[in-house]
């Protein structure tokens, strides 16, 4: 770490410690100790109200200062450890500033939420697709809101074998996504064998994904639109007209249909 971050760290620090109402405080768990092993958890504290949050981090019981709330190892792993105490505490803090800044309610659970990525602004894809369908039952028709279960398949498949993952942030959705998904289902295989993916069909689950996205900025869970410079390309399908011998055809075939009744 530079000097200079220790420094901002330092001004960080004696900001938190003079704050009457806002606390950080790193503590280890030793309910939880193994050996000479235990927990690090993180503890913040609004108005006595406190929220605790298990940093997935353990440390030596024996190393740990409990009066600086970092170890004194000075091996390479003690030293990584000490600087990702350092960068969680800078993240409590500025979720902290963000929640006050935006002159919302402010709690220590709020702060653990937002930290952890669990709180409004951070909604997922797969949150979004379920309050949809949740809320669109009896709304739109059965016909309809099957068609969206269908598109929630292809997102999903998407993002397990092309992303390696089970979700994504909304805040993660960018234009080069909807690129990717686009070519993802021009190319991956249709879900139904018989009814392969064509052009229209692509472009329909694309539709069905911006209404999705329109849906999470109206209820302001985004802040940028990725469909904002994306077009979608539907082929028009010229209809083919009757001939006057094929529309002759069904005349004399109804008027006989007629005779004989």
């Amino acid at each position: 770490m530079t000097f200079e971050n220790k420094s901002n760290i330092n001004q960080k620090r004696e900001y938190m410690h003079t704050s009457r109402t806002f606390s950080i405080h790193f503590w280890l768990n030793l309910a939880k100790k193994k050996g000479d092993l235990a927990p690090i958890y993180a503890r913040v504290t609004i108005d006595g109200k406190r929220a605790e949050i298990s940093l997935k981090r353990e440390t030596s019981v024996t190393y740990w200062d409990t009066k600086s709330k970092k170890t004194t190892s000075r091996t390479i792993e003690g030293k990584a450890l000490n600087q990702y105490l350092d960068q969680v505490y800078a993240k409590l803090l500025e979720c902290y500033k963000q929640l006050s800044s935006g002159f919302e309610l402010v709690t220590s659970k709020r702060i653990k939420a937002r930290f952890l990525g669990q709180d409004e602004n951070h909604k997922t894809l797969i949150d979004l697709v379920t309050y949809h369908n949740e809320n669109m039952t009896g709304v739109l028709k059965p016909g309809t809101l099957k068609n969206y279960y269908t598109t929630e398949h292809y997102l999903v498949r998407y993002i397990n074998q092309k992303l390696k993952t089970n979700d994504i942030y909304l805040k993660q959705l960018s234009y080069s996504f909807i690129i990717d998904f686009e070519q993802y289902l021009r190319k991956s295989p249709s879900l139904n064998s018989a009814i392969p993916l064509n052009n229209n069909g692509v472009m329909k689950h694309l539709e069905r994904l911006k209404k999705l996205i329109n849906m999470a900025l109206d209820l302001e869970w985004m802040d940028k639109n990725p469909f904002a410079r994306y077009k979608l390309k539907f082929h028009k399908h010229q209809k083919s007209f009757l001939s006057k011998d094929e529309l002759q055809i069904i005349e004399d075939t109804l008027k006989k249909c007629i005779l004989d009744l």
